[in-house]
């Protein structure tokens, strides 16, 4: 049943508490019966509690002056679950498993939406596991709402695109990237994985109890939480954004083609602006760098989604004109299937002289199948695989796009857009779809898991047991997380 229609069963005797305002208010009518309304004070104040319950009561919610039986939410600002429960407990009430211990958003959402909205995570207030109020009659020890034990791995948590705490993994990935662009390899990780774990949680941090029972949280990782908590911001965040290296770091490997090594050495030499660097005539690039600056400013422009739905009827047209049987599918942010058999090594190169042919290549850069020289599952987290794959940039003209969607340009009918393409054969497609769906630290967090927890090995190719040494058979993703004994995670629930 909808918590939001959840009635109180049985008589309730009422018993009044003088806890906050109390004074007269007109009349409204109420439509939405069923719910009655507490405003909590604490960490609120009274003149936002007292703004607030006017403005729901003209909006048809019933909202109680006083605590009572017959309240069935109880909204709150900045306070934790744990922390209204701590409350109930020092005014002797007690806390009914019907109760619902809501955050202020639910209430302003609603109010927007002119009725009651849908009671999600991000909504309710979350209890710790661990909590342990002291007795009190009739006061329950295991509160309605607490949360689930959270796991240290990405690929046991459903992450979505809703992250409820940008502020902090906001900070905790500048702090990440700027480890990455000094080669600190651990001091990397751990923000990475704080990041990861935070963006998970169904509600937002707002006090340092909160942050209790979570995992990947070392104490310079809540150091940093408990400074955003009570100043707003980061000083060692600021800092780093400030920081010369990391902006000329920032910039240089925004480049197509461009590294730590090269960023260093542009550093070292002087450089601070990618002008200078296009302009000096003493400076060698690759062919794929000389790609990255010509068609920069497309490259680092974000890819619509229509784009990338033109950029895929594109590859398939291309693909199916030679192999009409081939499995295609988009992956990255973008994924959808497309249908398959077995795969010919001759398939890109057909598809690249199409492209060439058409006038729609831009930079290409193939790589050869080094697979047959594969035996075991690669033990390095990051590598790239042994398929066959080719480093592209194609011109994708606006026609091919909804005009409503697509980037104009002034005087330009096209835009160059980068893409990978990644050729396997059928029995390895279901490892290479899982290997190129998520983000990288879901992907890590799955192969630290099989190794460390399932005794396994598992890449872009294959997953190898090596209790019973024997590779493991699978067709689709699915079949991949039940060998591992994990509940399956959908695409769209792997942005860790």
């Amino acid at each position: 049943m909808d918590p939001l229609h959840v009635a109180p069963s049985g008589p309730r005797k009422k018993r009044p508490r003088q806890l906050g305002t109390s004074m007269a208010s007109p009349s409204y009518d109420i439509k939405f019966g069923d719910l009655v309304l507490f405003i909590l004070e604490k960490k609120m104040g009274t003149t936002r509690r007292t703004f607030l319950m006017e403005l729901a009561r003209r909006k048809g919610f019933r909202v109680e002056n006083e605590l009572s039986d017959s309240v069935t939410h109880i909204v709150a600002e900045n306070n934790s679950g744990s922390e209204v429960l701590d409350w109930l407990q020092v005014q002797n009430i007690r806390a009914s498993s019907q109760l619902e211990l809501l955050d202020v958003s639910w209430l302003i959402e609603s109010m927007g939406a002119g009725k009651p909205v849908e009671i999600t995570g991000k909504h309710q207030l979350v209890v710790r596991t661990d909590y342990s109020a002291a007795p009190n009659p009739g006061f329950q020890k295991t509160p309605p709402l607490a949360v689930k034990k959270i796991s240290q791995y990405a690929c046991q948590r459903r992450t979505t695109l809703n992250n409820w705490n940008h502020i902090f993994t906001d900070a905790f990935e500048v702090l990440a990237e700027n480890y990455e662009f000094k080669e600190n390899e651990v001091s990397c990780l751990e923000f990475t994985r704080a990041a990861s774990v935070l963006k998970s949680l169904p509600f937002t941090i707002v006090s340092m109890r909160d942050t209790e029972g979570i995992p990947c949280l070392g104490d310079r990782v809540k150091c940093v939480i408990e400074e955003i908590i009570e100043d707003g911001e980061s000083s060692e965040v600021k800092a780093v954004l400030n920081d010369e290296r990391y902006q000329s770091f920032k910039l240089f490997t925004s480049v197509f083609g461009v590294g730590l090594k090269t960023s260093e050495k542009w550093f070292r030499m002087g450089f601070r602006s990618l002008s200078k660097i296009r302009s000096d005539k003493t400076l060698k690039f690759t062919r794929m760098q000389k790609a990255g600056f010509l068609y920069y400013e497309d490259l680092v422009s974000c890819v619509t989604r229509a784009e990338a739905e033109a950029v895929g009827v594109l590859v398939k047209e291309a693909v199916w004109a030679f192999m009409p049987d081939a499995f295609v599918t988009m992956t990255g942010g973008f994924r959808s299937p497309g249908s398959t058999e077995d795969e010919e090594q001759q398939l890109l190169p057909k598809v690249i002289n199409l492209w060439e042919r058409k006038g729609l290549l831009l930079y290409c850069d193939l790589v050869e199948s080094t697979f047959e020289k594969l035996k075991v599952p690669s033990r390095q987290v990051d590598a790239l695989d042994h398929f066959q794959k080719c480093f592209l940039i194609l011109k994708l003209h606006h026609q091919r796009v909804d005009s409503d969607k697509s980037i104009q340009q002034e005087g330009k009918t096209w835009k160059a857009i980068r893409v990978d393409l990644v050729m396997c054969p059928y029995e390895q497609y279901a490892f290479a779809l899982l290997g190129w769906t998520g983000s990288r630290q879901f992907e890590r967090d799955l192969r630290r898991y099989a190794t460390h927890d399932r005794k396994m090995m598992l890449d872009n190719h294959a997953l190898y047991d090596k209790t019973k040494r024997m590779f493991l058979k699978a067709e689709s993703e699915e079949e991949i997380f039940a060998h591992l004994g994990l509940d399956y995670i959908e695409p769209w629930e792997r942005n860790a």
